[in-house]
């Protein structure tokens, strides 16, 4: 089996508050073989000197949309799957590019593109799918304009069914989250509040019953799978929360009591910052209306003081950007908003450590240690001193591997 050692190197693992020089780690196959601090004797290994470079693992964003290939919504029902799939491709390329070597897709992706990703056909992270997005009718998956009345059409020429569903009551919820877990879902998405971008439902407002979230979460449950939560009001959040939901999503709005019920139970929020922040700078040119950029305003007030807010509680928060198709390119800026309130080391564990137990691939992600998937990036410096080093499409990263195979690699 093929070897890999790395040398001359400062090793950041994120369980450490600072990178360590004179490491050394041996990749064997798609998997780290051996990680120490003393010359490591692998003779037919091809060798990699990282120049005193930082070499650390790759990144983990939890909350992405590789399906939704647009801003503008409305664009993706006349969108036919060969040319979503196409835009797909370029969108993923881009974020294993940027050091993203796994990334948890919250509504859209399908086996289909996780199938073609790991078979190497296309280039990209480690998907995580959760199939189609759950909600109620007239709810932040419900897609169909108000002329339309009937259900909407099948989804061969309208990316946009394909990514979201719709369910009333927890007998069709539970039917339509089997429907995910036959289709391979890792973990079920559902709504429980409004959103910014569905144009007809109002942010605060309240989606799927206790009954129906419950329903939902009995049947990721049975299946050994989770179901995680869309939700900004701390109402949202509680009713979740309350009814066995594991991880919110985005939770801007999200109060000191709400952030207690969610540690207590063991629960994680993915926070979602930069989507806001760029959408207000540049979404209108892409046909984000009015009314989607009003609600915009209220969730990114609160954007900020809700890391605060979980900081405070105790609760573990997940890296996530789910910006929407252009503005994808945006990705890494996820670093730069969080640390307006948090320390570096807090956000890269963020992107690594807490994303591992997200996924529930403890031991095998986010980490540098014998036994984990050599999923690797090496840095031009040390970002705790420099979180700029993860911006500009992973200029600064010389070195991206995943599962033990060479990305990028400038240093041959």
């Amino acid at each position: 089996m093929p070897q890999i050692l790395f040398k001359n190197l400062n090793l950041l693992d994120p369980r450490w508050n600072e990178p360590r020089g004179g490491y050394e780690v041996l990749v064997e196959g798609d998997t780290i073989k051996e990680v120490s601090s003393k010359p490591i004797k692998a003779g037919k290994a091809q060798v990699v000197d990282c120049g005193k470079r930082t070499l650390m693992p790759g990144l983990i964003d939890c909350h992405v949309h590789v399906f939704l290939v647009e801003v503008n919504f409305r664009l993706l029902e006349a969108m036919p799957l060969t040319l979503l799939t196409a835009k797909s491709a370029d969108l993923m390329k881009g974020m294993i590019d940027r050091g993203f070597t796994t990334v948890r897709d919250t509504g859209g992706a399908d086996w289909g593109i996780k199938t073609a990703v790991e078979s190497g056909l296309i280039p990209g992270p480690r998907l995580f799918i959760s199939g189609r997005a759950i909600g109620p009718t007239g709810g932040h998956s419900d897609s169909r304009r108000r002329t339309d009345y009937a259900a909407a059409s099948c989804g061969c020429c309208n990316a946009m069914v394909y990514s979201l569903a719709i369910a009333d009551g927890p007998d069709q919820v539970r039917k339509a989250v089997r429907e995910q877990m036959r289709q391979g879902a890792d973990q079920v998405k559902i709504m429980c509040s409004g959103g910014v971008a569905s144009p007809y439902d109002p942010l605060d407002s309240l989606q799927f019953s206790e009954a129906e979230i419950a329903a939902a979460t009995d049947e990721a449950k049975a299946f050994g799978r989770y179901v995680l939560a869309h939700a900004y009001s701390p109402e949202a959040i509680t009713r979740a929360v309350n009814n066995g939901v594991r991880t919110i999503e985005h939770g801007n709005l999200i109060n000191a009591k709400a952030a207690k019920l969610l540690k207590s139970s063991g629960g994680y929020m993915v926070a979602n910052l930069v989507t806001y922040f760029i959408m207000k700078e540049r979404a209108a040119q892409f046909g984000m209306t009015a009314d989607m950029l009003e609600k915009n305003d209220v969730v990114l007030e609160g954007a900020l003081r809700s890391l605060e807010i979980c900081k405070e509680a105790g609760v573990k928060v997940g890296y996530g950007s789910d910006l929407l198709g252009q503005l994808q390119v945006e990705q890494s800026r996820e670093f730069m908003f969080r640390a307006e309130v948090l320390k570096p080391i807090e956000i890269i564990r963020q992107a690594t450590t807490i994303g591992a137990e997200i996924l529930r691939q403890e031991g095998k992600l986010g980490i540098v240690e014998p036994g984990a998937f050599a999923d690797l990036i090496v840095v031009d410096g040390n970002p705790l001193k420099k979180l700029e080093l993860f911006l500009d499409q992973g200029a600064h990263l010389p070195v991206i591997m995943k599962a033990g195979k060479f990305h990028k690699n400038e240093l041959k």
